[in-house]
């Protein structure tokens, strides 16, 4: 063929060059005329690439190659045979482009395979170019697909929740336990959630602390913190004089119970003497009564359990034991006259005492009270004892619950204590071993005429050195002595006179309280 030739057919068309198509054609579009799917005649001239009024695909440019012959003619003079490639068979139902587009030179924009120009293959035949249905892009959605695609937006979802869920848990682990790693787990006892045996430290403080008060005392420009224990179930509180005597006539008296429930008092009665006071809740229902032993009945090196409010540190449990008994102390002594001294013969304990532990109860290993905690020796304070001065030692000093009691029981009755008394005026300078009854001329009689020791024979000047048999050293330990008894009992005083001993009977009176 002649190159310079004009050719009948338009522009000479390029090996895979194709026209430029946008949508492929119709699969349900009838075959052009003349292609009845047979095979072709090899030297066929190839057909212009779209006849646009007859709307047909171009014509192949070959017969279809069972062995897979390249899709395209004897290569023509002018152009080497192009390598070796397989079309692509158009899915089902492509559109060819409109007419009139020109050819697209090769390596321009998008290149197109042109359908094979027979029909599909018989049942038998295998077609290796042909599209499987199942990986056609333009499959139409059914409700198959809309099922498929809602399962898998809900698996998507449910595996999103779980690994959020382990994720967070994880993340809490971490947090709480470190890095993984380097987690220190140490061995620990399981927690003991049984009982204790009611005489140990713990079954005491577990039977007593709920009968235990502390008391808030405001009164002018003074105020304190005592401890009390509950009487009875009508609101009545025992404790010491000392610890309420800041409220005066007027003050203010509060009593926190061991659950945290808050009351008002009022003073029933008390006694300095003794330092001992009765006050009073109203309104409060569910009260605890502490069960009341006998002092008479401890015994020097018996275990015994201090409760109190040390510091305004309400509840505090301390332990110890007897350590001594019938230990003669004096606690107070501010005022001039004496009235507010007080005479205790008192239980000496190591169980730690300071200051707020004051009217708190001493208890047995029955949980029972055997004694008030009042007085504490601390060190550089002197001779002097004191109910919350300074911090514990080992020298605590309770008042014996039998003498409480009797007093409690007066408080509560007459609102008043009585006193015993043997009737003779005490020279309290004596420095020698006993007690010595006032010289003549001294203020006021050395014996009370008609008194006590006046019936039984005690004149001026005599010396007591013991009392129903236990040594005397001082004034103060006689008085010690005859008040821990009871008016009307009777006692045995041992008496010196000029040298001579002589033992005298004699019944004790009563005075009340100044």
């Amino acid at each position: 063929m002649d190159e310079g030739k004009a050719r009948p057919m338009g522009p000479k068309p390029q090996w895979w060059s194709r026209p430029r198509r946008t949508t492929l054609p119709d699969a349900a579009s009838p075959a052009p005329e003349g292609e009845p799917g047979g095979a072709a005649p090899a030297d066929a001239t190839p057909p212009p690439s779209y006849d646009a009024q007859a709307g047909r695909a171009p014509a192949p440019l070959h017969a279809p190659d069972p062995y897979s012959t390249p899709p395209y003619g004897r290569p023509g003079p002018w152009a080497p045979a192009p390598p070796v490639q397989r079309p692509v068979t158009p899915a089902h139902g492509t559109h060819l482009p409109p007419a009139g587009l020109p050819p697209v030179p090769p390596g321009h924009g998008p290149q197109f395979t042109p359908p094979l120009p027979y029909g599909p293959p018989a049942p038998w035949q295998y077609d290796p170019w042909a599209v499987s249905p199942v990986s056609r892009p333009d499959a139409p959605a059914g409700p198959a697909a809309g099922r498929r695609r809602g399962r898998i937006v809900v698996g998507a979802l449910i595996v999103a929740l779980v690994a959020g869920g382990v994720g967070g848990a994880v993340g809490s682990y971490l947090e709480r336990d470190g890095v993984v790693g380097h987690h220190v787990r140490l061995p620990q006892a399981p927690v003991d959630r049984s009982g204790r045996a009611p005489g140990s430290v713990a079954g005491i403080a577990a039977r007593t602390l709920p009968g235990v008060v502390t008391i808030h005392v405001r009164g002018g420009s003074d105020q304190g913190t005592g401890t009390g224990f509950v009487l009875d179930k009508e609101g009545r509180i025992l404790t010491n004089n000392h610890v309420v005597e800041p409220a005066g006539s007027g003050g203010d008296i509060s009593v926190t119970f061991n659950g945290g429930q808050s009351a008002k008092a009022t003073v029933v009665g008390r006694d300095s003497g003794y330092d001992l006071a009765v006050i009073k809740v109203s309104g409060v229902s569910g009260l605890t009564p502490l069960a009341l032993g006998n002092s008479d009945s401890v015994r020097v090196g018996d275990s015994v359990v201090a409760i109190g409010a040390p510091y305004d540190l309400a509840g505090t449990v301390t332990t110890g034991i007897i350590s001594a008994k019938e230990r003669p102390i004096t606690a107070g002594g501010q005022k001039q006259d004496g009235s507010d001294v007080s005479y205790v013969d008192a239980l000496q304990t190591d169980a730690p005492i300071n200051p707020g532990n004051s009217g708190g109860p001493l208890v047995d290993s029955e949980a029972r009270v055997i004694g008030i905690n009042s007085a504490i020796r601390s060190a550089g304070d002197g001779s002097d004892l004191g109910g919350g001065q300074g911090g514990s030692i080992g020298l605590g000093f309770a008042i014996p619950i039998n003498q409480a009691k009797r007093v409690a029981e007066e408080l509560i009755n007459t609102g008043r204590a009585t006193h015993p008394v043997i009737g003779v005026t005490l020279d309290m300078t004596y420095a020698g071993d006993g007690a010595r009854v006032n010289s003549k001329g001294a203020d006021g009689p050395a014996v009370t005429p008609g008194g006590p020791g006046d019936k039984a024979g005690i004149r001026d000047q005599d010396v007591i050195r013991k009392i129903d048999g236990a040594p005397v050293h001082s004034g103060q330990e006689l008085i010690v002595k005859v008040r821990s008894h009871r008016p009307g009992d009777r006692l045995a005083l041992t008496v010196e006179h000029d040298g001579k001993e002589r033992t005298v009977e004699l019944t004790l009176g009563s005075a009340g309280a100044r």
